[in-house]
């Protein structure tokens, strides 16, 4: 039996703080809420709008999950040189594998979105090419944006001494939902007019050539053919689990009937519990790569070290939580307070146990197969963190 003595509580507790500086970032995330909030009549205007939504998210964030977990990784043991000139190959390998992965994803999203979306609002030919368009593109301006700032947090937080496998990600995902968000409803209302669809088609044709070069010329490279081998298994998983997401999210739109609050936090919601996952997730892979801890745990007593980064993203996310709660029901209905912090608590107990077991599972089954585990974990976790989230909070909607 996993004991608990007061000093381990002590740390534990201590850690708090420390998750809650990167956690807290999610409050900007806020920001993408608000724009969704604020356009939801033109993601709306387009029958897939608030489907594949969702999907563009998680992809994003599963990409920026990889990439972030990956530089992480590659700091601490020395392969990746925390500076902008002069870089390695494994870093050169790695920013080529993201465009192409970006390409792939946006391919697989927008295939899977047309998919859930002919089998919600009927098939159409011209539609599905447009989900396509819409998201390749979408993925391809938000990647000349994230990938940059990403690689650039990462080396100013190691050489200030942060912890990049706390820190990183649940930052660059907070911007990229925000980037991302404010991209797709552009190229929504694009998509709206003839001269608008000509200028993303000519984004989505750019990006694919480009991309398709990249892999021409890689592919024979080891490493790259492994990260695109490994992350297909993943993007395989992730598009069939977005796509539960955005038929789920499509019937909270329903739901909620223009409650303006929800559409506000739900970005950060899913932003949080998807960075729960990470900071124990990525804090994790990288003491296997170090070897300091077990790599073939056989009670639950091995992981025990591993309590203090649980308790401490957990404790953030349920303070986060509760300021979603306060600073939505202020903006948009002062009189819902008590009854939306109730909701999100309960979206949050229901949700964060479920993201730690697969934090654990993920990892240990990648490990044991010898298999990087950082080229599957958060794409997977982020992924399922969102649909799990969503789900939750239509829960929590049908009860309330």
């Amino acid at each position: 039996m996993l004991k608990i003595n007061r000093g381990q509580l002590h740390a534990s507790v201590s850690k708090v703080y420390e998750s809650l500086l990167p956690l807290s970032f999610n409050l900007t995330g806020l920001v993408a809420g608000v724009f969704v909030a604020t356009f939801s009549g033109v993601i709306a205007t387009v029958p897939w709008g608030f489907l594949i939504y969702p999907g563009i998210l998680s992809i994003r964030g599963a990409l920026g999950g990889l990439f972030a977990g990956r530089l992480s990784t590659a700091l601490h043991l020395g392969t990746v040189k925390p500076q902008l000139r002069d870089n390695t190959v494994h870093l050169s390998i790695l920013v080529k594998s993201i465009v192409a992965l970006t390409l792939l994803s946006g391919v697989f999203i927008g295939l899977t979105g047309s998919v859930f979306s002919g089998l919600y609002t009927g098939f159409s030919a011209v539609e599905s090419l447009k989900i396509i368009a819409v998201t390749i593109a979408t993925m391809a301006v938000s990647n000349v944006v994230i990938s940059p700032i990403t690689f650039g947090l990462s080396i100013v937080s190691f050489n200030r001494g942060y912890d990049p496998d706390v820190v990183l990600y649940p930052i660059v995902s907070t911007v990229a939902d925000i980037m991302i968000t404010i991209t797709y409803i552009a190229m929504v209302w694009l998509s709206l007019s003839q001269t608008g669809l000509i200028m993303i088609t000519a984004v989505a044709t750019g990006f694919t050539a480009w991309s398709a070069l990249v892999i021409r010329e890689n592919m024979a490279e080891d490493e790259f053919s492994q990260t695109i081998r490994e992350f297909l298994i993943t993007l395989v998983i992730v598009s069939v689990i977005v796509g539960i997401t955005g038929t789920t999210l499509e019937r909270i739109s329903e739901r909620i009937q223009g409650a303006r609050e929800i559409y506000a936090i739900y970005p950060a919601l899913i932003d949080t519990i998807g960075d729960v996952g990470s900071i124990i997730g990525c804090t994790l892979t990288t003491k296997l790569a170090l070897g300091t801890v077990p790599s073939h745990p056989r009670r639950l007593s091995d992981l025990k070290g591993e309590l203090g980064e649980v308790v401490s993203a957990w404790g953030a996310s349920v303070i986060l939580f509760g300021m979603y709660a306060l600073i939505a029901s202020l903006i948009y209905a002062p009189a819902g307070l008590a009854a939306l912090t109730l909701r999100l608590l309960a979206l949050n107990l229901i949700s964060v146990p479920i993201i730690i077991l697969v934090v654990f599972v993920i990892t240990y089954a990648t490990y044991s197969r010898g298999w990087n585990p950082d080229n599957f974990l958060i794409p997977i976790e982020s992924s399922l963190a969102d649909t799990v989230t969503t789900l939750a909070l239509l829960l929590v909607l049908l009860l309330g």
